[in-house]
């Protein structure tokens, strides 16, 4: 089976079931503070999860492609990726546990034709905040699956939200590859291979507020996720998703480059090459043109190129490899995803620029650990001295051991281990402080922002011109950050201007009207489209007087009288051709 027939089957059998196909959205979420990257299906819907109306009705179904990055340290083994592609089927108020569950039943059993014995499932355990699914559980057996095949775990493994908002227990699927148990305990929860999660249905039931409290939502809804790469492995019964078609390719190139082979020793060196260059090459190509920096999402592409970069050095590769695996993810995925295709010189630039400067940096590197290295009192290196390599220079600990082994140091990895976690305790927690606003906060602080942009991005058009498009944006409670493409400072004058404008439509006191047509009918009406793209046929176009007509999701207020005083805090530059506005109301 092939990654698009996965697609289309997936896609046919839930449109055969009342469903309505949208596109996959950006992986830059838009107005999300809460993550740098859309990481499941469901950031692009957040609005009709919390009972906005979407244009083509309560059914939808899509493919979305989705980026993680808690589980790059996992990158190398059979299963863990960074990007990969989420099939998913949504009611948003419509059915909910028994038919959800029959729905994936049946795609699995009938038209993957998975034999029923070699799935497992998981469902909700239960405690203070929740009680026991027993609906989801007695759903499987209504089924045909037995007890022993139906296991129970508290919210670390069966339960789905974030920070804040939409949220609630999940029933996850398992694909049982025959192998025998590691030992009693043994379930899907086990790490020792066994089980491969294929599928997860997530039903919202729950809205967690910023007390942690829990309230039951008025309009339950099921948000499900299928894995495309792990599903395909399953389909085409290999052992990893680096055997299926969407690897392949990639891999034979960088034997191609290197003139290694992939097997032991290399094995996870050609794993986390293919991954890193796979999910940066989807981010450099995203129409939000993110280029790699020290902050956001420039930073974590930055971490993966230069990651990938040192394995790949490793091998061998000789100068561009870099991009020339990048030119064969495009080949691969043009089709499915035609931006890669409009953004390939955008992508094959960057890392090249990138490969260069870090390959200054590494060389720096060299010389400081050669100097540790030489200094290693009783032939062992500080704990302190490694941390610092992987931290400052980008040296994995394997590869210090490996110049450690080569002048007969030991490394104190224990001493390691403790400071990397120590280190990803702090980043954490002030991922958690920075993203604080939390998934759902569709407060009405945040409304008013989201109208303000709006507002603003009209107004930048009328200063600066209709060249002037939004690139991306990023709404909390207490600010806007907006990016527009512009290539040069602006003016103080440009910038009070601006804030002139945005200030008498405030004034004006206008209705912000909405109604739903077509694109086709939207962009003849004069709609600003920029993320057309995710919404499907079926559109909603705000309009706010002479100042501004959009394509959009919402949330949005009743009025801009609503809105109070627009301020803005700040102009600087995002990336290249990118310009930032963060600005405030009140």
């Amino acid at each position: 089976m092939t990654a698009n027939e996965l697609r289309q089957l997936f896609i046919n059998f839930f449109i055969e079931r009342g469903h309505k196909q949208i596109p996959s959205a950006s992986l830059m979420p838009e107005n999300d503070p809460s993550v740098l990257f859309t990481t499941a299906g469901m950031h692009p819907l957040l609005p009709y999860l919390l009972g906005e109306k979407h244009p083509l009705g309560r059914r939808l179904v899509d493919f979305q492609k989705c980026l993680r990055t808690g589980d790059i340290d996992e990158v190398g083994d059979a299963s863990h990726l960074t990007f990969f592609e989420m099939l998913g089927n949504w009611s948003l108020g419509d059915y909910f546990k028994k038919e959800s569950i029959a729905f994936s039943h049946e795609f699995l059993t009938q038209i993957l034709k998975i034999p029923q014995e070699r799935i497992t499932v998981t469902c909700f355990a239960g405690d203070q905040d929740a009680p026991r699914d027993n609906e989801a559980a007695d759903a499987w057996r209504a089924l045909g699956y037995p007890d022993e095949r139906i296991f129970f775990y508290p919210k670390k493994e069966n339960w789905w939200g974030l920070v804040t908002g939409p949220c609630g227990p999940d029933t996850e699927i398992f694909y049982d590859n025959g192998q025998p148990k590691c030992g009693p305990d043994c379930g899907p929860a086990c790490n020792c291979g066994k089980y491969l999660e294929i599928w997860n249905n997530v039903f919202m039931q729950y809205n967690k507020d910023k007390e942690g409290k829990y309230t039951p939502l008025s309009q339950q809804n099921v948000d499900t996720g299928m894995g495309l790469e792990r599903t395909l492995c399953v389909m085409n019964g290999v052992a990893s998703v680096f055997e299926t078609e969407l690897f392949q390719p990639i891999i034979k190139k960088i034997e191609e480059m290197t003139g290694t082979k992939y097997a032991q020793p290399n094995i996870k060196a050609y794993r986390i090459v293919a991954d890193h260059l796979r999910a940066s090459t989807f981010i450099l190509g995203d129409d939000k043109g993110i280029m790699p920096s020290n902050v956001d999402q420039g930073y974590i592409l930055r971490r993966l190129i230069r990651r990938a970069y040192r394995y790949l050095s490793g091998l061998g590769a000789p100068a561009k490899a870099m991009s020339a695996v990048a030119q064969v993810v495009v080949d691969n995925y043009r089709d499915v995803y035609p931006e890669l295709e409009r953004n390939r010189e955008f992508i094959i630039k960057n890392l090249n620029r990138e490969e260069e400067l870090f390959g200054r940096a590494l060389d720096a590197g060299m010389k400081i650990a050669t100097k540790y290295l030489d200094a290693a009192t009783d032939k062992k290196l500080a704990a302190a001295d490694a941390f610092r390599l992987y931290d400052t220079y980008g040296f994995p600990l394997e590869f210090t051991q490996e110049l450690a082994t080569e002048r007969g140091v030991k490394v104190d990895t224990d001493g390691f281990h403790r400071l990397y976690a120590e280190h990803q305790e702090k980043s954490r927690a002030g991922a958690e402080n920075k993203f604080k606003g939390g998934l759902a906060d569709n407060s009405e602080e945040t409304t008013k922002l989201h109208t303000a942009a709006h507002l603003l991005q009209a107004a930048l058009r009328r200063v600066l011109g209709d060249t002037v498009f939004q690139k991306g944006a990023n709404i909390t409670a207490e600010r806007l950050r907006f990016d527009f493409s512009f290539d040069r400072r602006m003016e103080p004058a440009e910038l009070a201007q601006v804030e002139q404008i945005v200030n008498e439509a405030i004034a004006a006191g206008l209705p912000v009207m909405c109604e739903e047509m077509t694109v086709a009918d939207a962009k003849a009406a004069g709609a600003m489209g920029v993320f057309e793209s995710k919404y499907g046929e079926l559109v909603k176009v705000y309009t706010i007087g002479d100042y501004s007509k959009e394509i959009c999701g919402g949330p949005h207020a009743a009025n801009t009288a609503d809105l109070g005083k627009f301020k803005i805090q700040k102009e600087e530059s995002s990336a290249a051709g990118v310009r930032r506005i963060k600005a405030t109301i009140g």
